[in-house]
C-alpha cells in the first residue's frame, strides 16, 4: 500500500518536474531592436525563441516607475513587438515576459530613442500661455499639416510629438479616427499656409468673401488613404482620376465604408431664358468602398426647392458649403451648412432631411443660441449635438473687433422640437477664427477647441477658463482628440 503511494508520488513529482523543466526551458535565442523609418518615437523588438510561446513586453522610461505592457502575442517562435508612443531622445528599459503556467522574465534590456527630426522641434507650448498637461487627460491631440512634407502628428499634454506619419508627395488636408483603430486621411497637393494673407484692394462681396473657389477648395482632396498605427498605408485611392472631389470631412462608417462630402452640380435656368445653361454648384454625401467603388450618393439638390430659393444667384457657385459630416448612433448623417447657419440630419437610408437646427430651422431657439458660419457639428459623448460657432456674419457683431467664436452643445428634443443649450462657451477674443475650427468634449469634461486661423488648440474647463494652449506653426484645419483606448492593440 505504502509502496504504491510512494511510487505514485514519485511519478507525480517527476511529471511536475519535467513540466516545470519544459516550461522554464523556453529561451530567447536572438533579440534585435529596430527603429522603423529611423523613427525617434517607435521601436520594433524582433525576437526568436527556441520553442513556441506567447510573449509580451514590459517597458518604461529608465529611472521611472510607470510601466507599459504590450498585449500577448500569438504562440510562435518568431515575434515582432511594436513599442509605440515613445518619447524622442529618451532612455528606456524593457524586459520580455514569456507567457506560461509560470511566466518567465528575461533580463532587463535598455535602449535610447533617436533625437527628433528637425520638423518635430517646435515650441508647442509657451510659458506665457496656460499649459497644464493634466487638462488633456491621458489622450493626445491629432493635427494635420497640408504643406510639404505633409504629415499627421499626435501631441501629448506636455507638447511632445508621440506619433506621426508623413507622406512623400502630398499634403494632408484632414484626418479622422476610424472604428477599427486606424486613421483615415484626405490628401492633396501640398500648399502653403498664410496666417496674414493680404487682401486685394477692391470690395469683397458676400458671395466671394473667403468662400471656396476653384475645383478643389481650401480643404478639398485628390486622394484618400487609410493608415494603421504602425504607419503602414493599408490602401490608397486616387479619387481625382474618377473626377470626384471630396472636401472638408472624411469618415469611416461602422461597416468600414468611406463617406465624405463631395461637389455636385445641377443645370438650371437662372435668367428665365427657357434654357438650362447655368451650372449651380452644391454638395452631397458620397459613400465608397476601400477600392474606390462608389456605393451610394446623396445630393442636396434632390431635396432643395429651387423655386423658393431667393439666394440662388448669390450662391450659385457654392450653395451649401457643407463643411462637416459625422454620424449619429443610427448611422444617419449630421451635416453642417454654414451658408444657411444650420445643421441638418439626413436619413442615411431614405435620404430625407429629418430636421434642420439653427437659423430659420425646425427647432425653437433663443436668438442668443443661434450660430453663424459654424463648423464641426457632431454628437458628443453625452448624446448632445456639439458644434464650433465661428461667429462670422453674426448680426450681433458687425465689426471684426467684436467678433467672438464659441463652442455650443444642445440637447435636442425631436418630439417637442426644442434645443436646450448645455454648453455656451465663449472663447477669448484673441482666439476668434472666421474659418475652420472644431470642438470636442473630452472624457474629463474639459472642452477642446481649434482656433484654426490663429494656429491654436486650446482646452478649457466647463466654465471657460483656459487651461492649456497648443501653439502650432501652421493652420490646423481641425484638431482631433485621440483617446488612450485607441492604442489598445499595442498598449495595455
Amino acid at each position: 500500500m505504502w509502496k504504491k503511494l510512494s511510487i505514485g508520488l514519485f511519478l507525480l513529482v517527476a511529471i511536475a518536474g519535467i513540466g516545470y523543466w519544459s516550461i522554464t526551458n523556453i529561451k530567447i535565442e536572438a533579440i534585435t531592436l529596430v527603429s522603423p523609418d529611423n523613427s525617434a518615437i517607435k521601436e520594433d523588438i524582433q525576437l526568436s525563441l527556441n520553442k513556441k510561446a506567447a510573449i509580451s513586453v514590459e517597458y518604461w522610461k529608465t529611472g521611472t516607475g510607470e510601466k507599459y505592457k504590450t498585449p500577448l502575442t500569438g504562440i510562435e517562435k518568431d515575434h515582432v513587438v511594436h513599442l509605440m508612443l515613445l518619447e524622442p531622445n529618451t532612455s528606456y528599459s524593457y524586459k520580455v515576459v514569456i507567457n506560461g503556467l509560470i511566466d518567465i522574465n528575461s533580463k532587463t534590456f535598455t535602449f535610447k530613442t533617436r533625437e527628433p527630426s528637425p520638423w518635430m522641434v517646435h515650441e508647442w507650448l509657451k510659458d506665457k500661455f496656460p499649459h497644464d498637461a493634466n487638462a488633456l487627460g491621458d489622450g493626445l491631440v491629432m493635427l494635420c499639416y497640408r504643406g510639404f512634407p505633409g504629415h499627421i502628428s499626435m501631441v501629448d499634454g506636455k507638447g511632445t510629438i508621440r506619433w506621426y506619419w508623413q507622406d512623400e508627395e502630398m499634403g494632408v488636408r484632414m484626418a479622422t479616427l476610424t472604428p477599427r483603430n486606424t486613421i483615415l486621411a484626405l490628401l492633396a497637393p501640398a500648399s502653403k499656409d498664410e496666417f496674414h494673407k493680404k487682401k486685394k484692394e477692391k470690395p469683397i462681396d458676400l458671395k466671394s468673401y473667403y468662400l471656396r473657389t476653384g475645383k478643389i477648395g481650401f480643404v478639398g482632396g485628390t486622394q484618400i488613404a487609410e493608415i494603421n498605427l504602425e504607419g503602414k498605408v493599408l490602401w490608397r485611392v486616387d479619387i481625382d482620376k474618377q473626377d470626384i472631389v471630396f472636401h472638408h470631412d472624411l469618415q469611416m462608417t461602422k461597416d468600414h465604408q468611406i463617406a465624405s462630402i463631395y461637389r455636385d452640380y445641377k443645370m438650371y435656368d437662372l435668367e428665365g431664358s427657357g434654357v438650362k445653361k447655368d451650372t449651380l454648384w452644391g454638395d452631397g454625401v458620397m459613400v465608397m468602398d476601400t477600392l474606390g467603388k462608389v456605393v451610394k450618393k446623396w445630393s442636396a439638390w434632390d431635396h432643395w426647392d429651387l423655386s423658393k430659393d431667393n439666394r440662388l444667384k448669390e450662391y450659385a457657385g457654392d450653395r451649401f458649403h457643407f463643411n462637416s459630416l459625422t454620424f449619429d448612433d443610427n448611422g444617419d448623417y449630421i451635416l453642417s451648412t454654414p451658408i444657411e447657419n444650420q445643421v441638418w440630419k439626413i436619413n442615411a437610408i431614405t435620404g430625407k432631411i429629418e430636421w434642420k437646427l439653427g437659423e430659420n430651422g425646425d427647432f425653437k431657439m433663443n436668438k442668443d443660441d443661434l450660430f453663424y458660419f459654424q463648423h464641426d457639428a457632431r454628437i458628443d459623448p453625452k448624446g448632445n449635438l456639439m458644434l464650433f460657432d465661428n461667429g462670422d456674419y453674426s448680426p450681433n457683431d458687425t465689426t471684426k473687433v467684436n467678433k467672438r467664436s464659441r463652442v455650443l452643445s444642445f440637447d435636442l428634443n425631436t418630439e417637442e422640437m426644442t434645443a436646450d443649450p448645455k454648453i455656451k462657451l465663449v472663447l477669448p477674443q484673441k482666439y476668434y477664427t472666421s474659418r475652420m475650427g472644431g470642438a470636442a468634449l473630452l472624457p474629463n469634461n474639459n472642452i477642446m477647441a481649434t482656433s484654426s486661423k490663429t494656429g491654436g488648440v486650446l482646452i478649457t474647463d466647463s466654465k471657460g477658463e483656459v487651461l492649456w494652449v497648443l501653439n502650432t506653426h501652421f493652420i490646423p484645419y481641425r484638431a482631433e482628440y485621440v483617446p488612450s483606448g485607441f492604442w489598445q492593440n499595442y498598449i495595455q
